[in-house]
């Protein structure tokens, strides 16, 4: 009782830590949105750091027409939702399999799905290349996607038999007892249960794969297939760059990952919200 009063006490300064923390974490998002309507003098010079004096839309307007954002925007959407699908889907089948089966190699089957975690994408740069040019893949968005989904799979694997780890087995012999096949357990009793992890995960692999530029970099060299992180590479110019613009387009490729975020997180509190209520 004595710890609850004292914490009720000293809750108004955790507060304030708490808003000042947000104010902090925030400004670099408003610093850049507000570097997307200035213009180059404002940027370097009068007002590095302030509000605009002039809020200038037109920068958005230069970014969308002239510097191909929607087709970057585009690229980026389809190889991200592919890569999040995808990562999810196997991932979340191999952990079930492996958390809640038994069959031969079980273990050296998640072992090596696991070693994934220890090896730097740096290290098979080389070999990935030659190896989406032996299939034929190079310079496709697929070089991409395929990459993506790999790269994921360790993590998420584990993230997921932790959960499917979890969950009693009484449940899946409840469902059994009724008749529900292996399949209607898993989508109807299993998936719903782990909706927390897998709205997590959705968030994890859509940032990482939305934000991912050395392979997009080495992979792609065609203008139409470029995803925004590599397309902003390009927007410098040879002897002038138009920084409002290219603040425009960072406030562009950046409104995705916040919105998806925004709505994921949410929906794993709620899960997670009802998962401790159904338990308690």
């Amino acid at each position: 009782m004595n710890a609850i009063m004292n914490w009720r006490k000293n809750q108004p300064i955790l507060q304030l830590f708490m808003w000042i923390y947000a104010l902090i974490s925030i400004y670099p998002l408003l610093w850049m949105i507000f570097y997307s309507l200035k213009n180059n003098n404002e940027i370097f010079v009068t007002n590095p750091f302030g509000l605009p004096t002039s809020f200038r839309v037109e920068n958005y307007a230069a970014a969308w027409s002239s510097f191909k954002v929607p087709a970057y925007f585009l690229n980026s959407v389809l190889v991200s939702a592919a890569t999040v699908a995808g990562a999810i889907a196997l991932s979340v089948m191999f952990a079930y399999s492996a958390a809640r089966m038994r069959w031969r190699f079980q273990d050296t089957a998640r072992i090596y799905m696991l070693i994934g975690l220890f090896i730097p994408v740096q290290v098979i740069m080389i070999p990935l290349a030659v190896l989406m040019r032996d299939f034929h893949l190079s310079n496709s968005l697929f070089a991409l996607i395929v990459p993506y989904i790999a790269f994921n799979l360790s993590f998420t694997t584990m993230v997921f038999y932790g959960f499917f780890r979890t969950i009693p087995l009484e449940l899946e012999e409840s469902a059994c007892m009724d008749g529900a096949s292996i399949y209607r357990t898993f989508f109807s009793i299993m998936m719903p249960i782990i909706r927390p992890a897998i709205a997590t995960m959705i968030i994890f692999v859509f940032l990482a794969a939305w934000n991912e530029f050395p392979i997009a970099l080495i992979m792609i060299s065609k203008e139409t297939l470029k995803t925004l992180p590599l397309g902003l590479l390009f927007f410098q110019g040879q002897f002038t760059t138009d920084w409002g613009a290219m603040g425009a387009a960072m406030t562009i490729a950046s409104l995705p990952t916040v919105l998806v975020y925004i709505f994921f997180s949410e929906q794993v509190e709620q899960s997670l919200s009802v998962d401790a209520a159904v338990k308690g």
